[in-house]
């Protein structure tokens, strides 16, 4: 007689696996989200096109920063920051919404940056302003590459969102000390059982708890 087949074992696949993905991908949108705010909040401080007005003395050099081109882009950069923070305040369809303001915010602040690389409006206005003449022409315009700074940092803050949107729901969120009764008072949230630590799963939902599996 032929020997019985082995009951077949297919190996299920580590469960540990999403977590070490989602921190992997929670760090990175942590990085993009700081550093593309970071970059849009420096490159609408600095200067985006210069020029001069003609005067019978002579010319008068002008310069405007980004903030004085457009207020967009550092607007939608202390928006996208705070989106960032947001995202581990809140769970499930209150996290997506927030991911979802956080992209746009990045989108946005590119979009208006790239608008205003060529806009010499802002120039006009403060030449008009220091000449005392509406209507004052700016020549020999120049324009500076921080416009571009300020674009790359908001498709940072893109990437940031698209990654809370994409991955968001494995991430941690921030644990409150009490939760709600069921009657709808306040009180101290019940002790959960004891997380079993042969089993990775148990260990990161009590991580996320805010509670210490080795306690």
């Amino acid at each position: 007689m032929s020997a019985a087949p082995e009951p077949r074992t297919d190996a299920a696949p580590p469960k540990a696996a999403a977590p070490r993905s989602a921190t992997r991908t929670l760090a990175l949108a942590l990085l993009s989200g700081a550093a593309g705010a970071g970059l849009a909040l420096l490159a609408s401080g600095r200067t985006w096109a210069e020029g001069s007005a003609t005067l019978a003395q002579g010319e008068l050099p002008s310069s405007v920063t980004g903030a004085d081109v457009t207020g967009v882009p550092g607007a939608l950069a202390i928006v996208g920051l705070a989106a960032l923070v947001a995202v581990f305040a809140v769970r499930r369809a209150g996290r997506i919404a927030v991911a979802a303001l956080l992209a746009l915010s990045g989108l946005g602040t590119a979009v208006a940056a790239v608008l205003g690389r060529s806009d010499t409006s802002a120039l006009k206005e403060k030449a008009a302003l220091a000449v005392g003449l509406s209507g004052t022409d700016v020549h020999r315009v120049t324009h500076s590459g921080w416009p571009w700074v300020a674009a790359a940092g908001g498709l940072l803050l893109l990437v940031a969102g698209a990654l809370a949107l994409l991955h968001g729901r494995y991430w941690p969120a921030m644990s409150g000390r009490y939760e709600r009764t069921p009657d709808g008072a306040r009180g101290p949230r019940r002790a959960a059982a004891a997380p079993d630590l042969a089993r990775p799963e148990e260990i990161w939902k009590s991580l996320d708890r805010g509670e210490d599996p080795t306690r």
